[in-house]
């Protein structure tokens, strides 16, 4: 998985930009105050999070970790996607979004483009008192929570039910742990096969 990417600033769109690194132009996802924060030609170092889907690969970017490790942790709850995921940090701050799930404040998220009140109270039930991790410095459980959503959309995407996704989702991490290995380093690549391998129930 692509973590970070340095490199010379070439395109510059409102939710986009192009760096290239080392003659290689990377398409990046990423927040209106990201892109209005960087100039053409310039070097930029983005801290990554690359979504796999059956159909496509998708590169989001954020200036500092913490941003990253938030967007990557709000995809935990059930229902947020990495573009509703995006939109929250493109109109909260990690710290804004935290003080509000703190404070139980669904007038705060639900006044984010995509959330809505139902969303917003989803939000403060699944992340409530998980947020704290986010800030650390060791953002184990969030690379973990990763790596079961992106297999999880790669099973959907291959016409598996949520259930029968969570249930290979199980088999998988029982197989890597017999076996001594973290799900989290892997490859999605491997993960899928094993995955497969275990069959739909």
């Amino acid at each position: 998985m692509i973590a970070q990417l340095t490199g010379e600033v070439r395109s510059i769109s409102v939710d986009r930009i192009i760096l290239d690194v080392a003659g290689v132009g990377y398409l990046i996802a990423v927040t209106p105050a990201t892109s209005s924060a960087v100039a053409l030609g310039t070097s930029l170092t983005l801290h990554t999070s690359m979504i796999v889907r059956e159909e496509s690969m998708t590169l989001f970017g954020f200036i500092d970790q913490k941003s990253r490790e938030t967007f990557e942790l709000v995809q935990t709850v059930s229902g947020i996607g990495p573009r509703v995921a995006l939109s929250i940090l493109a109109h909260l701050t990690p710290e804004t979004l935290a003080h509000a799930i703190a404070s139980e404040s669904v007038e705060t998220l639900s006044a984010v483009p995509g959330i809505g009140k139902k969303g917003a109270q989803r939000i403060l039930l699944e992340l409530k008192g998980k947020f704290s991790s986010a800030q650390s410095s060791a953002p184990i459980n969030i690379t973990q929570s990763q790596w079961r959503e992106q297999l999880s959309g790669a099973l959907s995407s291959l016409g598996y039910s949520p259930r029968d996704a969570d249930a290979v989702l199980t088999i998988v991490a029982i197989d890597y742990a017999n076996r001594g290995l973290d799900p989290a380093t892997a490859d999605l690549s491997d993960l899928l096969k094993a995955a497969l391998a275990g069959g739909r129930s």
